[in-house]
Formats: structure tokens, C-alpha cells, sequence
């Protein structure tokens, strides 16, 4: 039978059902029993020690259906179920509009569900979708209609219901997002309330506060067309604020995060229940002891070094860390965000796991190690240019290195150390978008992934989570290890519900994973990644993302891998003074965090240097010869003398304050270091002096003040205004008064200085 005709044969048994109140369908009688009583269950860190207590009563609490307010029953009808108080468990009206558009659609859209029926699916039947437990869905809620009265199903429907962040229950909703009582909620509050019941996710107030506000303002809509509110009070209720208020200190606790993804694991696990209203039970009631993969030690030290770097909370961007054991796929640490318990819009929203924004350059390791594993070799070079404009099927892809780096030609070692994109540009052409996308998914991204040329340059979105694992995969020498949360379940009578269970499987080539390590090796020894050294082995890749509105760093030892992300949470704002008080890049903030915290995480461990990587050239291993030592040279000087040696040469221009222009101020790799013959130097050249003194021009005449200005290679705005009446002031006339930035102050050349003129 094909999809439409099972739609058709759902929906017709539907409309019969609704039209016969239930006849025509026989089931076991339906009783609602009272719950036993509740156990506690505990969460665990990896050492034992306990991380939360679930208790029952805070998740859950039963309140009359005489004390939830009428202004929360009448949303929640009003939103889920309009004709609640006229139907008889099915409504007809419901089913017909919904079998139209399940017709229309050729699958099951909409099941025109009465409030009935979905306590009846979140109780009983379960959420499965097929014709047997739609048809048994139905008929359970006209049994229960006929058992009992309406206001009796609308408050077991009120007190199970769930309402997002491990609230079920409108008491516990209600002290969840208001710190407060159901029954003192507002109009507002409770129309938010209502519209979170059909996709608390999407709706999330702390998540998605511009959603959660326009749902709100839906529930209102929906109120002032059945007359249950009148137009004024609806406006003032979408007017007020989502109110959400930080949570009392005694309800805190560790690594908060990392504790709801494992809440996540036991409630969306068929394993633990069939109905989403067992696996509630279960967890919250049950009594259940959780073993996790939390490293609380490794914990407090990422909590600590986001703290440190981030110093300045009022104003400085959030930051989002998750780390993962390269061998065993266990997550040691996870923070979402600056504060899961301060009452923020989205302070619950967990920006390592659900937070996505594009991945910048730190995209790049998966097209190299697709390109590897093509048999494009690391020593093939490719021109380099700033800038380079690529024609496409329908349009041109104008590609930019960052701050116009660049250059000559590059092999991909090179390209990478710098991270240029007009070479990986040219190289997910020849590898190919959807290869490159592949490739991410097969180490381990699980966000979806377009195939587009600009995602090796991290158009797409990711989660520091999916970066963590997909270069876990690199770590693990091409084994992928999905993330593991929980290790043991353990119940109330000490049975084992969930044993942890290793596997792995192999992605990529071995030698494909050690290569590309060799090379992010280089990123942090000698490239954009060098803020990220601890004084051991560690590879890595940064990422910045388009006018620095995402910034990144991903790296590892052999044995942990960290991914840092640094951005603002509820939009991409670009991190740039005067909004942030630096110019955050990936080798920035995200470093510098990833730092302080690798550098505490594996303090205790022995250090183990990356496995040799191997040559993937096509030829014999590379004689290794002395790199010269040019530094202070004339730059064609220099590119003759390595030349002589055995190698090509790069430039890579930059500002000094301690050469002229045209000459060498730094090498890479550095002059008597072994290197491959035949492999590139990057030489960085003067291209004048890397800052400006502004001078003083106050008191000066605005013609000499101009003059000045320019001599010393800074340009000029000038604003006529008279200055504000003090001793002396009317002396003043056409002089200069005020200026920014002041005098001595050191500028990029070519910055703006802005002197106010007194009129003439």
C-alpha cells in the first residue's frame, strides 16, 4: 500500500470515528492511576561524584484543576483545542480540516488532535504514527470523555504536559520561566505557557526569544477571536517582556549543560520507555543512578579559562567549549554558555550543542583530508593571490584572503599554516563541494551541510560538539567515536537498564588522519594557531568567521581534542571595537581560552608526540636539508640564497616598525631548521611601519594641524564647532580645540583623526 492510501485509510477511519463517537472500536478499558511514589535519581560525574538530583516534585508537580488559573486553561484551549468544551473526545471539524491536508500532502501532516487525544498519545498509545494507534488514539479519548468530566481531562492533561526545559506540568513551567506559582501568572505568562506546548524547542524563550514572543502573540490572536480577552489586554500581554528569572542558589549545580544533554539521552530513548510519559516517569521518578563521561576537574578548568579570557561579562561576547576523548568518543566537559541559572534569554540554551554558526577556516582539515584521500598531494602548489574571482555555472565566487595575505604560489602545507583562502578556494573545486561536505559528515559533523564551493571557507553552520568529534576522528587516526554522555543506567533495584558499549569505525585511512595532523601541527608551531601552544604536541586549526561575527579554534594532543567558540548568542555581531574590546579572530580569544584550559587539562598527563606523518607526495621521502637564515635581507636577496639551498620562497607582506620596506622580517620555517629540499619558505616582508603617532594639534590653526596630521601618514576630519565657554576660549578662533585620538596615542597609518575647529 502506498503512502497516500494509507493516509486516506487513517483519515477515513478518523472522520468515522468522530461521526460515531467511538463505536466502531473496541479497546481495554482506560482508568487513570494515581503515580507511585516518586524515587529521586542521581546523576553522577565519571569519578562518582553527584553532579544533580532529580527530584520528582520540582519536575513535576500536581495542582487542582480549582487552582491553575482560568486565563492559562483559557489559552491553552483557545491554542491546542478550541472546540475542548463542545467535542466529545474527537473533533469532527478538526479531523476534516486536518484529513485535507494529509490529502493534499500525501502524508501525515495533521491529526486534528483534541487536547483528549493528546493525553491519551503522551499517557498511553504512545507517539508512533501509524493507522492502528491513531485509530486506538481516538477511540481511548472518547472512552476517557465518557469516564470523565471536562474539567477533570483538562487538568490531567495541564499536570503532564511538557513544557520544555524538563518541565512537565503547568506548576512546574510555571516556576521554571517565572520563578513563581501557576497560580499567579500573568496573561502574558500564561500565553506563553500555551504556545510552548506544541514545540517547546522551537519556542524556547531562553533559545529562540524573538519565536517564543511571536507564538505568544498567536496564543493572544487566537484569545481575542474566541472573545476570551479583549483586544486591549492581548496587546499589553504581547508587550510585556519574556520574563524568565534566575534560579535560587541552592537549585544550582555542576556542568548544568552537560546534565540536561544526559536528561536528553534517558527522555528521547525508545530504550527507556515506549511513550515519552514513561521515559518521564522514569527518569524524574524513577530512581535512577546515572554513571556519565564528566570530567568535573576538566570541567571547572574550561568553566575558569572562558572566565579569564571573557573577563568582562557586561559587554564581552559568550563562548561555548566541548571536549572529547579521542579514543573512547567520552565528553569530559561542556560549556553551553556563561550561566545556565541567570535568568538570561539565553542562558539555557546551550551553545556547544545546539548553538550553530558558520565554522569559518576551521572547515578547511575536512577538505584537505578529502583531497588526501583523492591522492592530491600536500606539495602541490597552487597559486596564491589576495584575491581571485572563480566563475561559476550562474555567477562569480570573489574569494579574499584575510587582511589581503597571500601571495606567489603555496603548497597545501603552506595554504594551511596560513589558512589562504584563494588556495582552498581552488581546492574544493578540484576535490569537489559535495566531497568536502561528505567528508565533515563522515569525521563527525551532524549539522546538515549544503554542497556549496564557499563551505570550505565555513559558510556552514556547526556546533563546537561537531567539531570536537569530527576532529576526534583525526586524533583517533581515522576512527570515529561518536560522543558519549552516559555509561551506566542503573535502576531503583539494581538492575542495569544501559551499558555503555564501545564502537568505532573507520572513515578515512590512517595515514590520511596522521598527515593531516602533521599539518595543524604546523598551524599552531608556526601559523595562525600560535597562540594555542601548551608546551606540547598539539594540532590545531583557527576560524573567523565573515567580518569577524564567529571566531574559532579547534584543536588536540593525541589524546583530548577541545573546540572553543566565541560569538554572541543572539546574533552574529561582528567582534570588533568598539563593540568588543579586541578584534576577535580564531587565533584571539578562542586560542587563547583553548590555552589556558588544555594547558591545565593535560597537566597531569605524560606528553606523547603525533604519530610521523607520512609523505602523501607521490615520491620517496624528501632529503632534508639547513634552511638559511635570511632574516634582515633584501627580500629578493633572500629568495636568491634559498634558492641556491633547494627551496621556493613566499612573500607574505606585513607591517615593522624595525625594518625598511622590502625586507625580510621573519621566516618560516626559521633559518638552520631542517626542512624537505624543494618545500616553501614563507618570508615575511616590511611593507612600512606597522604603526603612527598621532601628534598634537591643539591650540594649533586648522591649516597647520591638517599639515602635521599628514606628515605623519594619518588622514583627517575636521569638524567646525565652537567649544563650550571657558577662560580663554574666545582667543581661539579657527585653532583646533579638541581632537581624537589625542596626541601620542599610536594608530594603524592611515587611521582618521578628527580635530574640532573653532569658527573663524
Amino acid at each position: 500500500m502506498d503512502d497516500t492510501s494509507t493516509v486516506r485509510r487513517i483519515t477515513l477511519s478518523l472522520v468515522a470515528l468522530a461521526l460515531t463517537g467511538g463505536c466502531a472500536w473496541t479497546t481495554k478499558p482506560l482508568a487513570v492511576q494515581q503515580l507511585p511514589v516518586a524515587e529521586s535519581s542521581r546523576i553522577y560525574a565519571a569519578d562518582g561524584t553527584l553532579l544533580a538530583t532529580l527530584h520528582a516534585e520540582e519536575n513535576r508537580e500536581t495542582v487542582a484543576y480549582d487552582r491553575i488559573p482560568a486565563v492559562l486553561r483559557d489559552a491553552v484551549v483557545a491554542i491546542e483545542d478550541e472546540r475542548f468544551w463542545q467535542h466529545k473526545g474527537v473533533d469532527p471539524k478538526a479531523v476534516l480540516r486536518a484529513a485535507y491536508a494529509n490529502a493534499e500532502g500525501g502524508e501525515i501532516r495533521e491529526g486534528g488532535s483534541t487536547i483528549t487525544q493528546q493525553y491519551v498519545k503522551n499517557e498511553v498509545v504512545g507517539r508512533e504514527r501509524n493507522v492502528r494507534r491513531k485509530i486506538q488514539e481516538a477511540a481511548l479519548a472518547v472512552q476517557l470523555e465518557k469516564q470523565y468530566s471536562k474539567e477533570r481531562i483538562l487538568e490531567l492533561y495541564l499536570n503532564t504536559i511538557y513544557f520544555g526545559n524538563g518541565a512537565y506540568g503547568v506548576q512546574a513551567a510555571s516556576k521554571e520561566y517565572f520563578a513563581r506559582p501557576v497560580g499567579e501568572v500573568t496573561l502574558g505568562q500564561a500565553a506563553l505557557l500555551a504556545g510552548l506546548i506544541r514545540a517547546p524547542t522551537t519556542y524556547d524563550p531562553y533559545g529562540s526569544p524573538e519565536a517564543a514572543s511571536a507564538r505568544r502573540r498567536s496564543v493572544l490572536d487566537k484569545m481575542v477571536e474566541l472573545r476570551v480577552v479583549d483586544r486591549a489586554a492581548a496587546d499589553a500581554a504581547a508587550a510585556e517582556p519574556l520574563v524568565v528569572q534566575e534560579q535560587r542558589a541552592d537549585e544550582r549545580y555542576p556542568a548544568p549543560y552537560f546534565v540536561e544533554r544526559v536528561k536528553r539521552f534517558v527522555l528521547d530513548d525508545p530504550r527507556f520507555g515506549e511513550t515519552p510519559a514513561d521515559r518521564r516517569r522514569l527518569l524524574f521518578e524513577g530512581g535512577l543512578q546515572i554513571t556519565t563521561t564528566l570530567d568535573l576537574a576538566k570541567q571547572q578548568q574550561a568553566e575558569a579559562a572562558v572566565a579569564k579570557v571573557l573577563s568582562q561579562p557586561e559587554r564581552d561576547p559568550a563562548a561555548a567549549v566541548a571536549t572529547v576523548e579521542a579514543k573512547t568518543g567520552f565528553v569530559r566537559a561542556i560549556v553551553g554558555g556563561r550561566d545556565f541559572f541567570g535568568g538570561g534569554p539565553f542562558d539555557k540554551f546551550d551553545l556547544a550543542t545546539q548553538g550553530s554558526r558558520p565554522a569559518g577556516s576551521s572547515f578547511k582539515p575536512f577538505v584537505l583530508a578529502a583531497a588526501l584521500e583523492r591522492g592530491i598531494p600536500l606539495s602541490k602548489v597552487y597559486d596564491a593571490p589576495p584575491r581571485l574571482s572563480i566563475p561559476l555555472t550562474r555567477s562569480t565566487w570573489d574569494v579574499d584572503n584575510y587582511e589581503g595575505g597571500g601571495g606567489g604560489q603555496m603548497n597545501l602545507v603552506d595554504a594551511t599554516v596560513q589558512s589562504v583562502n584563494t588556495v582552498y578556494a581552488q581546492l574544493i573545486l578540484e576535490v569537489g563541494p559535495s566531497e568536502g561536505v561528505a567528508m565533515a559528515a563522515r569525521l563527525g559533523v551532524t549539522t546538515p551541510q549544503d554542497p556549496l564551493p564557499a563551505a570550505v571557507l565555513g559558510a556552514n553552520d556547526v556546533t563546537a560538539l561537531d567539531m570536537a568529534s569530527a576532529y576526534s576522528t583525526l586524533a583517533n587516526r581515522g576512527l570515529r567515536v561518536p560522543p558519549v554522555y552516559v555509561t551506566k543506567v542503573v535502576a531503583h533495584d539494581g538492575s542495569t537498564l544501559f551499558q555503555h558499549e564501545h564502537s568505532q569505525e573507520r572513515v578515512i585511512k590512517q595515514e590520511t588522519a596522521d598527515a593531516v595532523s602533521g599539518v595543524l601541527q604546523q598551524v599552531v608551531t608556526r601559523g595562525t594557531g600560535e597562540n594555542a601552544r601548551i608546551g606540547r604536541p598539539v594540532a590545531g586549526k583557527t576560524g573567523t568567521g565573515q567580518v569577524w561575527k564567529d571566531a574559532w579554534f579547534v584543536g588536540y594532543t593525541p589524546e583530548l581534542v577541545t573546540a572553543v567558540w566565541v560569538g554572541f548568542p543572539r546574533a552574529q555581531v561582528s567582534m570588533v571595537p568598539p563593540t568588543t574590546r579586541v578584534r576577535v579572530t580564531g587565533g584571539s580569544w578562542p586560542a587563547q581560552i583553548w590555552q589556558l584550559y588544555m594547558a591545565a587539562a593535560t597537566a597531569d598527563r605524560p606528553i606523547t608526540p603525533f604519530p610521523v606523518a607520512p609523505s602523501l607526495d607521490g615520491t620517496a621521502e624528501s632529503v632534508l636539508l639547513t634552511v638559511p637564515n635570511v632574516l634582515g635581507m633584501p627580500v629578493e636577496q633572500a629568495e636568491a640564497a634559498l634558492s641556491r639551498e633547494g627551496f621556493r620562497a613566499v612573500r607574505q607582506l606585513v607591517r615593522s616598525d624595525d625594518y625598511p620596506p622590502g625586507y625580510v622580517v621573519g621566516q618560516a620555517p626559521l633559518g638552520d631548521d631542517q626542512a624537505p629540499g624543494g618545500s616553501t619558505v614563507t618570508l615575511q616582508v616590511a611593507s612600512g611601519v606597522a604603526s603612527a603617532v598621532v601628534p598634537d594639534v591643539l591650540e594649533k590653526a586648522e591649516a597647520e594641524a591638517r599639515g602635521r596630521i599628514s606628515e605623519a601618514g594619518l588622514k583627517v576630519r575636521v569638524i567646525t564647532q565652537a567649544e563650550p565657554k571657558s577662560p580663554g576660549s574666545g582667543s581661539r578662533k579657527g585653532q583646533v580645540w579638541k581632537q581624537s585620538p589625542s596626541g601620542s596615542t599610536r594608530v594603524d597609518p592611515g587611521s582618521v583623526v578628527t580635530i574640532w575647529v573653532n569658527p573663524k
